[in-house]
């Protein structure tokens, strides 16, 4: 199989797109977060093929991506007020929302649960794609499972090319990570998974949030979960990565004492000249966190090299899009973090 390149800005793109997703193939397809493996999400055996290209566990479940805000009542019922409020305020954009799902939603998609997390991506071809298949995409982030994610069509290529019958190439992603997810299920709206849409924005149009324990620390491997990203490992290159807390100083002093030969440093661009001889990467500016989060896939993507050893990465602190980019450097580093104020 040759994987087509479908550029983005041809007419044709989406009805070509859209066609494949009807019959029951993969189409990568951009978002403003990452590219995702798309498929009929109504279709099990469409589906099942996600599952497959990736290798993806099973007990994972899908996002439902959707055209319009008005579309979730096809396959979510009992829809709360906040649903209706947080799709006014940030959809089309970088929300998912978890909701009890339709029985015309196959289990496979929500891997078993009565749930289905379902989003409206801001990107005019990929809704447009959406529209003419005529169903409701499913569609996970486009690496191979457990994975740094998928920020261009190159990235996706050299994880499936040939394996899938085609990507649409809509150039880099300008947010990087994936979406928020918020599950509405419960008597408190909850964040599984922190993205573009800040803690912060989600409060202004809730009045509540309960943070979920997987957002801040690795959940237990048979913990039974609402979303993607929640339970496995993610995001993470081949090498070990070790996330270095603390000043700038601080920590470039605990790097420096063990740093090895074949060792990574994955860094802000204003910490590069801490690092000299370290072979420093930098993934976008401290002082500008939408850089960092834009920067951050293609780096590890970058770092993914069986012959490094250790990778020690600095990590932003603070709330807003640098709560999400911490939440996928964690991740990426199964939680390991070193205090570079207390150690020497």
């Amino acid at each position: 199989m040759k994987t087509l390149v479908l550029p983005a800005n041809l007419q044709s793109t989406a009805e070509k797109a859209a066609n494949i997703i009807k019959i029951g193939e993969l189409v990568a397809i951009p978002t403003e977060t990452v590219y995702g493996l798309g498929a009929d999400g109504l279709n099990p055996e469409a589906v099942a093929k996600i599952f497959v290209a990736k290798g993806r566990p099973q007990d994972n479940p899908l996002i439902l991506h959707v055209a319009e805000a008005k579309d979730i009542e096809k396959f979510c019922h009992s829809i709360p007020a906040a649903a209706y409020a947080l799709a006014e305020a940030f959809w089309p954009g970088p929300l998912t929302m978890v909701l009890p799902a339709r029985d015309t939603v196959p289990k496979c998609t929500t891997a078993g649960l009565p749930t289905v997390a379902v989003r409206c991506p801001d990107n005019t071809v990929t809704r447009q794609i959406i529209r003419l298949a005529g169903v409701p995409i499913a569609a996970p982030s486009a690496n191979l499972s457990g994975k740094p994610s998928t920020t261009t069509a190159d990235h996706v290529l050299h994880d499936h090319d040939g394996k899938i019958e085609a990507v649409v190439d809509g150039g880099p992603c300008k947010i990087g990570v994936e979406s928020t997810i918020v599950d509405l299920t419960e008597d408190r709206p909850r964040l599984l998974r922190p993205g573009g849409i800040t803690p912060e924005q989600l409060l202004e149009v809730l009045g509540d949030l309960v943070v979920d324990k997987a957002v801040t620390a690795q959940i237990d491997k048979d913990a039974v979960v609402k979303a993607p990203g929640m339970k496995y490992k993610h995001y993470a290159p081949q090498a070990e990565v070790l996330i270095v807390s603390g000043s700038r100083e601080k920590a470039a002093a605990y790097i420096r004492n063990h740093f090895a030969p074949g060792d990574r440093v994955l860094c802000f661009e204003e910490e590069l000249p801490l690092y000299g001889g370290c072979s420093p990467l930098a993934y976008g500016k401290e002082s500008d966190v939408q850089t960092l989060s834009a920067g951050l896939f293609a780096a590890l993507r970058q770092l993914d090299d069986p012959n490094i050893g250790t990778v020690y990465a600095r990590c932003p602190v603070g709330g807003g899009v640098a709560y999400a980019v911490q939440n996928r450097l964690k991740k990426a580093a199964a939680f390991r973090i070193i205090d570079g104020e207390a150690e020497v």
